[in-house]
């Protein structure tokens, strides 16, 4: 249960600031500046076009493993180089969830 009250100075751009960030991370700035202050990190939530993006890489990733598997036996060198380009989608797509 949340009963004390912690004030503290900051400027008006700063709160600006503070505040786009909470809502950027749907929490409430008194929640933010918590999990701040106790050292957690505070991940912003993905906006529509950002997991558009993140549902178009996942297809691409997808087609190109199937094409690599498709090409592996005619033509190895191509299988090789599709399965690279597959491998580099997956590495930004587990960099785009963090």
């Amino acid at each position: 249960m949340k009963r004390d009250y912690i004030k503290f100075r900051c400027s008006i751009y700063e709160k600006k600031l503070l505040k786009k960030r909470a809502k950027r991370a749907g929490i409430s700035l008194s929640e933010y500046c918590r999990s701040s202050a106790f050292g957690n990190s505070v991940i912003e939530r993905l906006t529509e076009e950002q997991l558009e993006c993140y549902r178009t890489l996942v297809q691409y990733k997808d087609n190109f493993t199937r094409i690599g598997n498709m090409f592996r036996n005619r033509n190895p060198l191509l299988a090789k180089e599709v399965e690279l380009l597959a491998e580099e989608i997956r590495k930004h797509l587990y960099n785009f969830g963090k």
